[in-house]
C-alpha cells in the first residue's frame, strides 16, 4: 500500500503536478539515488543538501493548499534533476563541461525553490503541520519507503518541538530494533547520526535517553562503530553516564561496551573521563545489574591498556569490585569476579595482594559454600577465578587451604553437577601442582580415591588428567603409604594397563604411579600378587611408546626377592620389614 492511501484522504481531485506527496516521493528517491553517483561528487553533494532542505520544507506543509502555486515548478526541476542523475549513473552524458554546467543550473533552481518556500513560511503563508502522524511502512517495504520514513523522522528531529523530537526518536528506535535494514538507512540518510549525537547532549533527559537507545542499537553493528566514533559520540556518551536517567545511563554503558570491543576507542573513553564515571557507577550503593553489568563490561575492555589499568588501581577499583562481589545479585557477582580477573591478569601480584588484603578470598569461598544459593554457572566462574587469582603464589595457596578450599573442591568432585564436577577436578589437579602442602592436603581429604574413579570415565581428557594427578600425588611419601593400603585401586590400575583396554594414552602415568609404589616392599608385593600383573609383562613386550617404561617397571619388580616370590616361596615375616 503506498503512502497516498495510507496517510491521506484520496486526492484524485488534484492534478498530478500539484500532488505534494508525489513531489516529495520523487525528491526522496532523488536523494537516495544521488548517494550512488560516482562522478561530480562535489556538485552532487551540494544538490543533495538542497534536496534535503526542500524535502523538509515540503513534508512539513504537506496539507497546505498554498503549496499548489509552487509545486509544478518544483516538480519540473525535480524531473530535470532526475534525468541528470540517471545520465551520471549510466555515464551517458556527452561532455564533462556541459554536464557540469547543467548541474549548476539545477542547483540554482533548487536554491530558488528553497528560498521561496522559506519566505512563504516567514510570511506565515505556509505553516508546519508536523502533528501528522507518520505511518510506518509495512513489512517488506522497499528501501525507498524506508528512506522516506527515516527522512520524515529526521525532519521532525530538526524542526519539531520536544514532544515531536522525542516521538521521532522513539519511532526510530522501534523500527531499528524490529528490522536491521533500518539501521543501514539511518546511517546512510544524511545528518541522522549527527542529530543523534547532538541529542545526547540535550538538556531534556527524555531526548537524551531516547537518542542513547538508538545510538546503542547502531553500535551493535561492527561496520557502523567507526561512523559513530567519527561523529564524536564518545564524549556525550560519557556525559550521559554522569548525569542522565538510569535508562539513559544503561543505554550509554551498553553503547560504550560495544564501542570499546575495539581497543582503539579505549583511550578516547578514558580521555573524556569515562573511567571515573564508570567506577562511580560501580561504586554506588543501590546499583542495579542492568547498569552495573555493562559498566563492568566497558571497564574490562579498558583494562587491557596498561596506563588505564594503573589509573583504575590507583582509584581504588579493586576495593569497589570486592564490595560488588558481595552483592546478592548473581549477575553482578559474576561481572565483578570477571573484572577482578581481568585487572589481575598478567603478573599483577599488586592487584592480587589487594584482593587478598581486602578479604576477597573469603568472599569468593563463601560463594562456593554448598549452602549458599548460587547457580552451577556462577560456581564455575568462582572456581576459575580462584585458580587464576591465587594459585600463582604459595602463600596464597596456604591461605586458601586454611579457609577450607580443599574440602569444598572435594564436595563438588563428589556431588557436583557434571560441569562443576569436571571443573572441580581440573582445579584440584592444578592445585596439586602448586606445592607439596597442597598434595598432602588433597591426600588427607581423600582425593586419590576419587582420582581412581575418574581413571575409567568416557572423556579421554579427564582420564589423562586423573592419571597425571595421581602420579603426582604418590610422589609424596604420606600419600604413597595411604595408597598402598588400597588393594582395589592397585588392582584397577593394573587392570587398566591391559593393552586391550585401549587406554594407552594414560599408560605412562599409570606406570609412573606403579613405579612410585615399588619404593616400598608392600607395594611391590601387592603389584606382583595381583591377578593383573601379567599386563605389565605384556606391555613391556609390545612396541608401544610406554613399553620402555613398562620394561623399567618389570626390572624393578624382578629383583632376586621377587623372583623367589613369583616362584611362590615367600615368608610372611618379610612383610613386616618393609620400608617406604
Amino acid at each position: 500500500m503506498g503512502y497516498d492511501e495510507q496517510l491521506k484522504p484520496c486526492r484524485n481531485n488534484l492534478p498530478e503536478s500539484s500532488n505534494p506527496r508525489r513531489v516529495v516521493n520523487l525528491i526522496s528517491s532523488l536523494i537516495s539515488l544521488s548517494l550512488s553517483i560516482r562522478v561530480f561528487a562535489g556538485k552532487w553533494q551540494l544538490i543533495r543538501n538542497k534536496l534535503e532542505e526542500l524535502y523538509s520544507g515540503l513534508v512539513g506543509a504537506d496539507d497546505d493548499p498554498s503549496l499548489s502555486g509552487v509545486l509544478p515548478a518544483i516538480l519540473s526541476t525535480a524531473e530535470e534533476c532526475s534525468d541528470l542523475a540517471r545520465r551520471c549513473t549510466d555515464l551517458t552524458y556527452s561532455g564533462k563541461l556541459l554536464m557540469q554546467s547543467d548541474l549548476e543550473v539545477v542547483f540554482a533552481k533548487l536554491h530558488c525553490h528553497v528560498k521561496k518556500l522559506s519566505e512563504m513560511y516567514t510570511k506565515g503563508v505556509l505553516t508546519h503541520s508536523y502533528a501528522l502522524v507518520v505511518s510506518k511502512p509495512g513489512l517488506g517495504a522497499s528501501k525507498e519507503d524506508m528512506r522516506f520514513f527515516v527522512r520524515d523522522l529526521l525532519t521532525r528531529m530538526k524542526v519539531g518541538d520536544v514532544g515531536m523530537k522525542k516521538q521521532a526518536l522513539i519511532n526510530l528506535h522501534e523500527v531499528a530494533s524490529e528490522d536491521d535494514k533500518y539501521v543501514k538507512v539511518i546511517v546512510e540518510v544524511g545528518d541522522v547520526v549527527h542529530f543523534l549525537v547532538d541529542f545526547l547532549g540535550s538538556s531534556e533527559l527524555e531526548i537524551q535517553q531516547e537518542s542513547a537507545k538508538v545510538v546503542s542499537l547502531i553500535a551493535g553493528f561492527d561496520s557502523y562503530k567507526g561512523v559513530l566514533v567519527g561523529a564524536g559520540v564518545v564524549a556525550p556518551l560519557v556525559k550521559v553516564l554522569e548525569c542522565s536517567s538510569e535508562t539513559g545511563k544503561v543505554a550509554a554503558a551498553l553503547c560504550l561496551q560495544s564501542l570499546t570491543e575495539n581497543s582503539d576507542n579505549a583511550w578516547s573513553v578514558s580521555a573524556h573521563g569515562g573511567v571515573t564515571a564508570l567506577l562511580k557507577i560501580c561504586g554506588g550503593v543501590d546499583c542495579r545489574a542492568e547498569l552495573v553489568c555493562p559498566a563492568c563490561g566497558v571497564l574490562r575492555n579498558l583494562v587491557g591498556v596498561e596506563e588505564i589499568k594503573r589509573f583504575m588501581v590507583d582509584e581504588g577499583a579493586v576495593s569497589s569490585f570486592i564490595k560488588l562481589m558481595r552483592s546478592r545479585d548473581e549477575a553482578i557477582q559474576v561481572s565483578s569476579i570477571e573484572f577482578l580477573q581481568s585487572i589481575a591478569s598478567g603478573d599483577e601480584s599488586l592487584v592480587k595482594q589487594i584482593v587478598v588484603r581486602e578479604g576477597g578470598v573469603r568472599v569468593l569461598l563463601r560463594l562456593l559454600d554448598p549452602k549458599w544459593p548460587c547457580s552451577s554457572k556462577t560456581r564455575e566462574v568462582v572456581m576459575r577465578a580462584i585458580e587464576n587469582l591465587f594459585f600463582s603464589w604459595s602463600s596464597c595457596v596456604t591461605i586458601l587451604m586454611s579457609y577450607g578450599f580443599v574440602d569444598q573442591l572435594m564436595y563438588y568432585i563428589r556431588n557436583g553437577d557434571v560441569s562443576v564436577q569436571e571443573l572441580a577436578l581440573k582445579v584440584a589437579f592444578r592445585l596439586c601442582g602448586t606445592c607439596e602442602d597442597a598434595k598432602k592436603a588433597l591426600g588427607d581429604a581423600g582425593f586419590m580415591a576419587e582420582l581412581v574413579k575418574f581413571l575409567n570415565v568416557k572423556s579421554f581428557e579427564v582420564r589423562e588428567m586423573a592419571a597425571e594427578a595421581l602420579s603426582g600425588m604418590v610422589m609424596v611419601a604420606k600419600n604413597r603409604k595411604r595408597f598402598v593400603q588400597d588393594d582395589e585401586s592397585i588392582a584397577l590400575l593394573l587392570q587398566l594397563l591391559d593393552p586391550e583396554e585401549g587406554n594407552s594414552g594414560n599408560n605412562k602415568f599409570l606406570i609412573s604411579v606403579l613405579m612410585s609404589l615399588t619404593h616400598c616392599n608392600s607395594g611391590r608385593k601387592k603389584i606382583v600378587s595381583s591377578g593383573y600383573a601379567k599386563n605389565i609383562e605384556r606391555l613391556a613386550s609390545e612396541s608401544q611408546v610406554s613399553s620402555a617404561e613398562a620394561k623399567r617397571l618389570v626390572r624393578k619388580l624382578s629383583t632376586n626377592t621377587f623372583r623367589t616370590m613369583l616362584s611362590g616361596i615367600w615368608h610372611h615375616h618379610h612383610h613386616h620389614h618393609h620400608h617406604s
